[in-house]
């Protein structure tokens, strides 16, 4: 198991290092254009490295990858060619209720936004992409995982 070192105040006297388990955050991005999908990823790992990162390029090559590794956080977009986001988000709820969803999308209707709210979703994203808001996505996806392990 990765450890990372902590800051412990001793006695308020002095600082020790102490060794506290720590367990990975991971994210499942699911996309089907896969140049899209490989760069999305790339980009993601770049800015959060502690996050171990699987990809897939369908609903169900992503509900196989989720039910192997059971994972934290899934991007996802809407469109996928065998079966789309929403259905892979109810089917990946039913192992992992609390999974965090970020939805990514070229429709910006509020029937899809309905569905996904249904569902229960972190944050939804219309393409093209703001990095910026993804990121910000993922750091509150983040901090609402690590708020239980503390």
């Amino acid at each position: 198991m990765h450890t990372k070192p902590e800051m412990v105040q001793n006695s308020g006297l002095r600082s020790d290092l102490v060794d506290i388990p720590t367990r990975r955050i991971s994210l499942l991005l699911m996309e089907d254009d896969q140049l899209t999908c490989k760069s999305i990823g790339k980009i993601i790992s770049l800015k959060f490295p502690d996050i171990a990162i699987h990809t897939a390029f369908s609903g169900k090559e992503g509900i196989e990858l989720f039910k192997k590794h059971v994972l934290d956080i899934v991007v996802t977009d809407i469109s996928l060619p065998d079966i789309d986001g929403m259905q892979a988000a109810v089917e990946i709820k039913s192992i992992k209720a609390d999974t965090k969803f970020i939805v990514l999308t070229g429709h910006n209707g509020q029937k899809y936004l309905d569905k996904f709210r249904e569902i229960g979703f972190s944050d939804y994203i219309v393409k093209p992409i703001e990095f910026a808001k993804l990121f910000a996505a993922i750091d509150k996806c983040c901090s609402d995982i690590m708020l239980p392990r503390k």
